[in-house]
C-alpha cells in the first residue's frame, strides 16, 4: 500500500515519479516520464468535468501511483534489457584469450558498422543543422520565419530519437525509446520558450555538428585499418594458392600489384610469414579499436543526446 500522498497535479506526479526513478538510467526515466505524462494527459482529456486530483485519483488504481509505475519500469526493464542482451561473449582469464576472443563478440561487427555508417549519418546531420540554422536565421524577419524553426528544432529532436536507436541496436547503450513530451494545447511562444531553455535541444544540435569530424574520424579509421590488415593477410595466402607470384624485380616495393598481367608481390619468401602474422595480429588490433570506439561513442551520444540533468 502506498504510504505517500497522492500528487494533486500532473507535475507533482511526474516530479515524484522522477523521485522514485532517482537513479536508474536516464533513458529509462525519459521514457517513463513520457508515458506517464501522455497517460494522464489523455485522461484529463477524456475527462473534462474532473479536476486534476480527482483524475490522478482515478488513474491511481488503474495505471498506478508513482511508486508503483517506477517499480513497474524498474521490473519491465530488466526483463526486456535480458531479453534484447546478446549472449554473453565467454569470459577468457588469459591475456591470448582477452586479445583474440573478441572476433567471437558480435557487438564488434556491429560497432565496425556503424563506424562506416556512421560518414554517411555525419554528413546529413550536418547538413541539416547547418541548412536548418541558415534558413531560421534568415526567415526570421518574415512570418514564416518562427513556425520555420520550430519544425526545424522539432526535426532535430525527430533525429536525435532515430540515433539514439541506432546507437542503441549497435553499440548497446540504452538509449531513450520515447520523445520528449510535446508541450501540446501551450501558445506558440511558451512552446518556443520551451524548445529554447531547453539544454537538449542545443546539446543535440552539438552533437549533430560533431558527426561530421567524428564520422570521418572513424569511416577513414576502419576503413585503413581494415584494408592494410586485409592486404597483408592476403598477400602471403595469395602466393601460397598459386593466385600471385613473387617478383623481386619490381621496381618499387609492392605488397601486391600486376605486372605483364601476372599479379605479384615484390616481397621475399622469408618474409611472407610474418607479414601474414603482422596481418592476422592488426586485424585483431583493429577490432579492439571498433569495440572501443563503440563504447566511448555511445557514451558521447548518452551525454548529448539524453537530458540526463532533468532526469537524474
Amino acid at each position: 500500500m502506498n504510504a505517500r500522498p497522492l500528487p494533486t497535479n500532473i507535475p507533482d506526479y511526474l516530479e515524484h515519479l522522477r523521485r522514485s526513478l532517482a537513479g536508474a538510467d536516464p533513458a529509462l526515466v525519459q521514457d517513463a516520464l513520457y508515458d506517464a505524462e501522455e497517460y494522464l494527459r489523455s485522461e484529463m482529456a477524456e475527462n473534462p468535468e474532473k479536476s486534476e486530483a480527482e483524475v490522478i485519483a482515478q488513474v491511481a488504481s488503474s495505471y498506478g501511483a508513482p511508486d508503483e509505475v517506477a517499480d513497474i519500469y524498474r521490473d519491465t526493464e530488466v526483463k526486456v534489457q535480458t531479453a534484447l542482451r546478446a549472449p554473453p561473449p565467454r569470459q577468457h582469464r588469459s591475456l591470448f584469450g582477452k586479445f583474440f576472443g573478441v572476433i567471437a563478440e558480435p557487438r564488434t561487427y556491429a560497432a565496425l558498422f556503424y563506424m562506416l555508417l556512421s560518414m554517411a549519418t555525419g554528413i546529413f546531420y550536418f547538413t541539416w543543422v547547418v541548412t536548418g540554422i541558415s534558413l531560421s536565421a534568415g526567415l526570421a524577419v518574415l512570418i514564416i520565419g518562427i513556425p520555420f524553426a520550430i519544425l526545424f528544432l522539432g526535426s532535430t529532436r525527430m533525429f536525435s530519437l532515430l540515433e539514439g536507436r541506432i546507437v542503441e541496436v549497435m553499440l548497446g547503450e540504452r538509449m531513450p525509446r520515447r520523445p520528449l513530451y510535446n508541450s501540446r494545447g501551450k501558445p506558440w511562444m511558451a512552446r518556443i520558450g520551451e524548445m529554447l531553455s531547453d539544454p537538449r535541444t542545443w546539446t543535440t544540435l552539438l552533437y549533430m555538428v560533431l558527426m561530421l569530424p567524428l564520422g570521418i574520424i572513424y569511416f577513414t579509421l576502419a576503413v585503413t585499418l581494415l584494408s592494410v590488415s586485409l592486404s597483408f593477410i592476403a598477400a602471403p595466402v595469395m602466393v601460397l594458392i598459386g593466385y600471385a607470384t613473387v617478383n623481386q624485380s619490381y621496381d618499387n616495393w609492392s605488397l601486391l600489384g600486376m605486372e605483364n598481367g601476372v599479379l605479384g608481390t615484390s616481397l621475399g619468401y622469408i618474409s611472407l610469414p610474418l607479414v601474414f602474422v603482422a596481418g592476422v595480429l592488426l586485424l585483431f588490433v583493429t577490432l579492439h579499436v571498433a569495440r572501443g570506439i563503440g563504447y566511448l561513442h555511445g557514451q558521447f551520444a548518452k551525454h548529448l543526446l539524453v537530458k540526463s540533468s532533468q532526469y537524474s
